[in-house]
């Protein structure tokens, strides 16, 4: 490993702490979490049930952040010098990015009073 791939290591890992830590703190939330910054919560009266509403939607950051790691080891140390590991890094970081929001929306028409 040369100092690139030291410096792009240690971004996915920071990336991918970020992206579980939010998940974290969304399932210990007590109050109903958004899915994005832009986005205004529900209220607690919206939702059928806050507690899972908020365990589904940090289970889906933690799962995003650990695909993000993923993505970085496979793509390095499986498809390294080829055309797949662009792949697997862009894959796998933008990719879920769909994802998720299908997701948001299912859990939307799930847990919307």
């Amino acid at each position: 490993m040369d100092v690139i791939d030291i410096i792009c290591f240690v971004i996915f890992l920071l990336v991918a702490l970020i992206m579980t830590t939010i998940g974290a703190a969304q399932i210990r939330s007590q109050t109903p979490v958004a899915f994005y910054s832009g986005e205004k919560p529900f209220e607690e009266k919206e939702l059928s049930d806050v507690s899972m509403w908020n365990k589904k939607h940090g289970l889906m950051w933690i799962s995003y952040g650990i695909t993000i790691l993923l993505s970085y080891v496979v793509g390095t140390f499986v498809a390294a010098n080829s055309v797949w590991y662009v792949i697997f890094i862009v894959g796998g970081t933008i990719l879920p990015i769909f994802v998720m929001i299908w997701y948001h929306h299912r859990l939307i028409r799930l847990y919307q009073r």
